[in-house]
């Protein structure tokens, strides 16, 4: 399940996030760097994916 979050962080990053975490912290924060910069929404979200 992993493997489809990861493509999903890719496509769109807060969607990966919200399915690992839902909408806590990780979510708002993911939102926050997606509005500000694809490539570091991209990256938090593949980092919240692998740590929780």
């Amino acid at each position: 399940m992993d493997i489809i979050r990861i493509i999903l962080a890719i496509i769109l990053p807060p969607l990966g996030v919200f399915l690992q975490v839902g909408l806590g912290k990780h979510f708002w924060i993911n939102i926050l760097l997606t509005i500000l910069g694809f490539i570091p929404g991209v990256i938090h979200a593949i980092w919240v994916i692998g740590r929780y």
